[in-house]
């Protein structure tokens, strides 16, 4: 079985891929697998830009459903190990570029909201479905959202549910960059090559410069989140959203 993160480094630059098929969708292994792996590349000073992408026609495409199909808060609480790998990738003291291969979407594009820079191959969307399972962004993106595009364009994306496609998200200031297919993996290739070989010490403090200014109200919000995504499981809307996408039918809502 291959590896779920692949791990490379060249040039200064270390790549970790994200791979489990069908559509990484992100599950208790995955988490602790991606956190040893950007910790160990924090770690090593070989290595002065990170690049997290995914495989197939998904960058990562949110929680795994079937695991959060379990609403206890035993598995609510072990999948809030996302919310930990995300921010160490945010306090990482180096450039972290997401490389948005492909669909970016619930926890994976929360992923992407955690990283300084965005990539997105023209083929890419990026959303924030959680609203038609009934829940909400639990992974920091009601938090990092805000901070990126503003409060009122952040709080119709997330009561919308929509995809977003690459060049819409560019327009939105979701995405930094959107390339051809063609163009996308040299441009990530050389937009890393170029950080790694800056001030990255300077980048180091830069990075926690800003997230000190935030820091305060990003842990009081972290945990008002966490807060909010425990009251919307214990809710029917909740469990019904869930089950119907497993069973591929639209949901019935009752605001319950």
């Amino acid at each position: 079985m291959d590896p779920v993160i692949h791990c490379e480094q060249a040039g200064g630059v270390g790549t970790l891929t994200i791979n489990r098929p069908p559509v990484n969708a992100v599950d208790p292994a995955l988490i602790a697998d991606l956190r040893a792996a950007v910790t160990a590349c924090a770690d090593d000073p070989a290595v002065r830009c990170l690049v997290i992408r995914g495989t197939g026609s998904c960058f990562v495409a949110g929680a795994d459903l079937r695991v959060m199909r379990d609403l206890s808060l035993g598995t609510q609480r072990l999948m809030r190990g996302w919310v930990t790998v995300l921010e160490l990738i945010e306090a990482t003291p180096k450039p972290v570029i997401a490389a948005l291969n492909g669909h970016a979407l619930g926890g994976g594009a929360e992923l992407a909201l955690a990283c300084d820079l965005r990539i997105a191959a023209e083929a890419a969307t990026v959303g924030f479905p959680e609203v038609t399972l009934g829940l909400i962004p639990g992974a920091g993106g009601s938090v990092r959202l805000p901070r990126l595009v503003g409060p009122h364009l952040a709080k119709r994306l997330m009561m919308d549910g929509s995809r977003l496609t690459a060049r819409e998200a560019e327009r939105l200031g979701l995405v930094d960059l959107v390339v051809t297919p063609e163009e996308f993996e040299d441009t990530v290739r050389r937009t890393a090559l170029d950080y790694a070989t800056r001030a990255t010490a300077a980048i180091g403090e830069i990075k926690r410069m800003v997230r000190a200014s935030a820091d305060g109200a990003l842990a009081a919000a972290s945990a008002a989140e966490f807060e909010a995504v425990l009251r919307l499981t214990a809710t029917d809307d909740a469990a019904e959203g869930l089950q119907a996408f497993l069973d591929k039918r639209p949901a019935v809502f009752w605001g319950r």
